[in-house]
């Protein structure tokens, strides 16, 4: 990050300053947010994360739009908690990949007493390995929230997905305000915040700017912050849902870029229905973090090497950890990209191993 100064961040956005940010010229928009972008990080970084499901179906809760959900027959079949040395054996693949973050998410409405202990081991060994750590559990009580932190994980992810007025056409098994809940519980603690929402949901472009204004609003902005496109999976209430205009995804994109200037604006789900052309654009518009690999929890994601060939033609280099004290973990994803160009001089003779089950 180029700056370090937070007297530009602002937590009192209204619902008519965003919404001018919003009706600007497109070209406008991404000017302003390249403009913010640049003042804030190296334009040409893209922070890269990895992505496993530690427990997989069966949820109790009802989002629409979740094929986890255990209210929506979506053929996903339910799993058991990984077990630790599983979950560790993936995290090392994912450093072996380039990622500097491992992020774990569990279908849960909230953490039980009883997995907490196996939750809190993985948090540890996957530190050990020298990356970040992010989970994503559901709910957690305050004194979930500092196990948590004892245990040294960095990000805690817990989406608002929406705004506050569309919130109960999505969600009706828990409130907004628990989600609220949550965040404040996770900063209490000292650990950072992983919050965004899902685009293309059946929403109107008020509710898109009641999401981004409740985010840019809280008293301490997420660090990291993913805009996802809605994934429609079969058997969910959203299956149907008209398909949200790409422009219009670039343009919160942008605007989130603006509001949060020195936030992580992850290009999330959904990449998988974007065009190379689209995600440059996404860029442009000031994200630079995304998710690596060819499964986000049961939803596909780009395979790791069109990632690489879509860096190497962007000109694209992963964000290295501060915190890094060698300079393996700051090369590996670059000797990944590398690898990929030099891949057409070789014969591969090895079995490509078929796609993880979608979410």
């Amino acid at each position: 990050m180029r700056s370090s100064e937070s007297n530009n961040i602002r937590h009192d956005w209204t619902v008519k300053e965003v919404r001018a940010l919003f009706d600007q010229p497109f070209n406008d928009l991404l000017f302003q947010a390249q403009t913010v972008h640049r003042a804030h990080f190296d334009p040409n970084e893209v922070q890269v994360s990895t992505l496993l499901s530690i427990k997989t179906g069966a949820c109790p809760e009802d989002c629409k739009y979740c094929p986890q959900s255990g209210h929506y027959n979506t053929g996903l079949e339910k799993e058991k908690l990984l077990q630790v040395e599983k979950v560790l054996e993936k995290a090392k693949e994912a450093k072996a990949k380039g990622s500097s973050r491992f992020c774990m998410g569990a279908a849960w409405k909230h953490p039980s007493d009883k997995d907490m202990p196996y939750v809190v081991e993985m948090v540890k060994g996957v530190r050990n390995l020298g990356l970040e750590t992010c989970m994503t559990l559901g709910m957690l009580t305050d004194e979930q929230a500092g196990q948590l932190a004892e245990a040294g994980l960095d990000y805690y992810n817990h989406n608002l997905d929406t705004s506050p007025d569309f919130y109960d056409k999505i969600i009706t098994t828990r409130t907004y305000q628990d989600r609220l809940d949550t965040l404040q519980h996770v900063r209490d603690a000292g650990m950072k915040i992983c919050s965004g929402g899902i685009i293309g949901m059946g929403e109107k472009a008020n509710d898109r700017i009641g999401l981004l204004v409740q985010l840019a609003n809280l008293p301490v902005q997420p660090e990291s912050v993913p805009i996802n496109m809605l994934v429609k999976v079969k058997g969910t209430p959203l299956e149907n849902v008209e398909d949200v205009d790409p422009i219009e995804f670039i343009r919160c994109i942008a605007v989130a870029r603006i509001l949060m200037p020195q936030s992580h604006v992850r290009l999330s789900a959904g990449r998988e229905d974007m065009s190379d052309e689209m995600q440059a654009l996404a860029f442009m518009a000031g994200a630079n973090s995304i998710f690596y690999g060819e499964c986000l929890l049961t939803t596909p994601n780009p395979e790791a090497h069109k990632d690489m060939q879509l860096f190497k033609r962007l000109g694209l280099r992963p964000e290295q950890r501060i915190e890094s004290s060698d300079d393996e973990q700051e090369s590996l994803l670059n000797k990944a990209i590398q690898s990929e160009q030099n891949k057409h001089r070789f014969y591969d003779a090895t079995t490509v191993a078929p796609s993880a089950a979608k979410h």
